[in-house]
């Protein structure tokens, strides 16, 4: 679980591709509204885990994280709080097994990542690979126990990410790709909390 939450908050933070964007592009960068698919790939699976969901982010700190399927729960980040639903028996209930630990220590990144500045990142060592591809290596020993890298796809609209495939281990990898990607519609305040 702590691995999944680290991956949900981290994800959003990624998503804009901000590395070659210039200082004007950044000021005006206020939000990412897209939809993804996530495919858990493990070497005890026969077949990979598939969710599909949405996911909605406003500078500074708010993040909505929904999975519509196979399993309907919504993740909210808001003015330094966050909440987890779960569906169950037709109708969302409290999650209390999310802790705030990961939000600590990714809340604080959010402006640098969004400003492009991944080398000033204090958890990750950044690798450009190619044109397209970054990939973001653990600085702690902690961490690499639980992600030995990122690798961030760039996409080919200026400003947003294809996919990103976050490394568990040699048989393990999680990838979310991303579409209908929107940058800067303006989301009402309501969205990133309980209704």
């Amino acid at each position: 679980m702590r691995r999944l939450l680290f991956c949900l908050l981290l994800v959003p933070m990624l998503l804009v591709r901000t590395s070659g964007l210039d200082a004007e592009t950044h000021e005006r960068l206020r939000s990412v509204q897209g939809d993804f698919v996530q495919e858990t790939h493990m070497k005890i699976l026969a077949r990979p885990l598939v969710s599909h969901g949405m996911l909605a982010f406003q500078a500074p700190e708010s993040l909505r994280w929904e999975y519509r399927d196979p399993v309907r729960s919504i993740m909210f980040m808001h003015k330094g709080t966050m909440e987890k639903m779960v569906e169950r028996d037709g109708r969302f209930e409290q999650d209390q097994s999310v802790g705030a630990g990961s939000m600590q220590i990714i809340l604080p990144e959010i402006s640098n990542w969004l400003d492009g500045r991944f080398a000033e990142n204090p958890i990750f060592i950044t690798n450009r690979i190619d044109e397209r591809t970054i990939v973001l290596t653990p600085k702690d020993l902690g961490l690499q126990a639980i992600i030995s890298s990122i690798e961030l796809r760039l996409g080919e609209q200026e400003g947003v990410m294809e996919s990103v495939t976050i490394h568990e281990g040699p048989d393990a990898f999680t990838r979310l790709t991303f579409s209908n990607i929107v940058v800067n519609r303006e989301i009402p305040e309501s969205f990133f909390s309980r209704q």
